[in-house]
């Protein structure tokens, strides 16, 4: 029997498919929900939602990967629901004043290998401005306090390629231009590990690292598994490698269907696996059956039945999933996505109830 564990003993027992006393738990959360459940009563001012919950799981954002620190946003158009801007990418964006949403792809600046190689690479340097030390800091302070795993959070070079030239011209450069796109790829992930350097030599290492990679939409990746290995996965090789150098595991983040990258995903050395996107047509339980003794899962908790508030849709989607990925030790409950504030206080606090009762092991020993 494993005694109860802190949270970050239990995470990191997870991403090593270890012996647990129970699932590990975390979230994410559209702003809008905070908002509401703290009008409601239910959150108090200045709490934590890791605190009210007892998350085993923190983490923190702390680094700038924009083109151009100087450039102050333009506003080129404004209405009552909607912002028009251009950031120091060059990206013309329109972003939802009311609510928190992807915002909408409008023009960029860059669109071939010449605007990057003029506009945006000579400003990719290890700038310690890109850094916020202080919150990283507190952070790291705050989750050893609470005793959760702590880890440095922050996109990978898949996510940091189209917010400068957007899906589309990437998409095209990989099959028109591939040494571009290698360029890209290898300049964001020495940027990457050339920050992480600077502050963890000054501030302390992470308990883990987390990378996001949002690299599908629905019922499809965005690239084949032959252009993921040949372009994007020695970016992904290069920066888990240097954090399992430092004895660091690696959490990476995808929405969308990406289950043709797993196995290349898998070899380029991931520790874990998060959302896991039900809508977008990820299977929680046969990624666990193809992949569960080589790789932990976080999430895969369909949100639909979260949003209907229906206590009995959220048993059976707890039911159904949890007794399963359970084994293995591998599994962090959380959804397959974000909670939005059309889930009530109640519905996602029996949720973490119930998950947690289902997700507790009766019998193991550590290894």
């Amino acid at each position: 029997m494993v005694s109860e564990l802190t949270g970050r003993e239990r995470i990191a027992r997870i991403l090593k498919r270890e012996p647990v006393d129970r699932i590990g738990l975390f979230e994410h959360f559209w702003g809008d929900t905070r908002a509401l459940w703290q009008a409601q009563g239910h959150v108090g001012a200045e709490e934590e939602l890791a605190d009210h919950f007892q998350f085993d799981l923190q983490n923190c954002w702390p680094c700038s990967m924009v083109a151009d620190l100087d450039f102050i946003p333009e506003v080129i158009e404004e209405t009552e629901e909607t912002i028009l801007e251009r950031n120091g990418n060059g990206a013309l964006l329109r972003r939802h004043k009311q609510h928190n949403a992807t915002p909408e792809h409008v023009d960029f600046a860059v669109k071939s290998r010449a605007e990057w190689e003029t506009l945006i690479k000579p400003r990719l340097t290890a700038d310690p401005r890109r850094i916020n030390f202080e919150a990283y800091r507190a952070a790291r302070a705050a989750a050893a306090a609470a005793g959760r795993f702590f880890v440095w959070s922050g996109t990978n070079v898949f996510e940091l390629m189209h917010p400068v030239c957007g899906h589309e011209y990437m998409l095209i450069g990989m099959l028109d231009d591939p040494d571009w796109i290698r360029d890209m790829v290898q300049t964001y992930a020495r940027l990457i590990l050339d920050l992480q350097e600077v502050l963890f030599a000054r501030e302390g290492p992470p308990d883990g690292i987390w990378f996001y990679e949002d690299m599908g939409f629905k019922d499809r990746p965005f690239m084949s598994p032959a252009l993921y290995r040949e372009l994007v996965q020695p970016g992904h090789i290069l920066t888990v490698q240097r954090a399992h150098d430092r004895g660091l595991p690696v959490i990476m983040h995808s929405c969308g269907f990406i289950e043709p990258l797993l196995p290349d995903m898998v070899a380029a050395g991931i520790d874990c696996l998060q959302v896991i996107e039900v809508k977008a047509g990820m299977d929680l339980l046969r990624i666990h059956r193809q992949f569960g003794e080589r790789l932990s899962l976080m999430g895969g908790m369909d949100v639909r039945a979260l949003y209907s508030n229906d206590r009995a849709r959220v048993d059976a989607e707890l039911e159904a999933k949890i007794p399963q990925v359970k084994q293995g030790f591998g599994y962090v409950l959380h959804s397959d996505h974000s909670i939005p504030d059309t889930v009530t206080y109640d519905t996602y606090r029996y949720f973490v109830n119930r998950g947690l009762e289902l997700g507790r092991y009766a019998q193991s020993s550590p290894s």
